[in-house]
């Protein structure tokens, strides 16, 4: 989901450009407010926009413009409603139930490229609340806040096993800024895995990590090792070369994965 101001570091194609990589690669692509118009204002080689190129629908390569700034909140409302026709949690009474479920469960990140109003961290704030990780461009570290964490192995209950264990860092952090668009769309990829992640949807997002990263950086993420939970998690398009890292990196499946995680306990 993108939203925020227009503060771009350096101007709005560079939003386009993000849109359109992900979109190319079947991702469910949102934005509202600035972020909206800002996409719509690229135009390719024929004089298309993405809107004319990519259609308006809630699905797989979809591009949806929500309307006005305020209408983020249909964001972390679609959010809500996975929650609630998936795990039948009621939407009443409830608020750290539902936001549990999303932090562990739900694959969505938010980006505020350009923010630089205090509407616009509110906005942040807010997804945070909601468990939904979010981006924000290199100008918006003047705000002073970010939630990171250190990289380490998280902690969770699992509800099936009735026990505490631990898991990957997933997602790695709540707020977090992007030095310039292409760690952006890397970083995009990583935080939307979950604990919940069954291994055929670890290993999509694993290979659009990977192959981001290879695109702009021309190497493999350097702490890939810590997103690759047992060997069913590494993609087979690309499993001779993260076969081959993970020897390098000398890592070792975990034994166990969480069946229903959550930090309510």
């Amino acid at each position: 989901a993108f939203a925020g101001c227009t503060n771009y570091p350096n101007g709005e194609e560079e939003l386009a450009l993000m849109a359109k990589e992900l979109l190319e690669r079947k991702y469910i692509v949102v934005a509202a407010g600035c972020a909206s118009m800002s996409i719509g204002m690229w135009k390719d080689e024929d004089g298309k926009t993405l809107y004319d190129k990519y259609p308006g629908e809630f699905k797989a390569g979809g591009l949806i413009n929500l309307g006005p700034c305020l209408s983020n909140c249909h964001v972390s409302g679609a959010a809500i409603k996975i929650a609630n026709i998936f795990a039948k949690l009621p939407l009443e009474g409830n608020f750290a139930q539902v936001a549990d479920y999303i932090l562990n469960r739900v694959g969505a990140v938010g980006v505020a490229w350009g923010a630089m109003s205090q509407k616009a961290v509110a906005i942040a704030t807010g997804f945070n609340r909601w468990g939904i990780p979010l981006i924000v461009g290199p100008h918006a570290i003047k705000y002073r806040r970010l939630y990171l964490s250190d990289g380490e192995d998280f902690q969770v209950y699992d509800r099936k096993g009735k026990k505490v264990m631990e898991i990957d860092p997933t997602p790695e952090h709540l707020i977090t800024a992007a030095e310039n668009f292409k760690e952006c769309l890397c970083t995009i990829a990583k935080l939307c895995m979950r604990p919940n992640d069954i291994s055929k949807g670890r290993s999509m997002k694993v290979y659009h990590y990977v192959t981001l990263y290879e695109k702009y950086f021309n190497c493999m993420p350097p702490d890939l090792e810590k997103f690759i939970r047992t060997e069913k998690d590494i993609p087979f398009m690309l499993k001779d070369k993260i076969v081959e890292y993970l020897k390098e990196k000398g890592w070792k499946p975990r034994k166990e994965i969480p069946q229903e995680p959550t930090l309510l306990y």
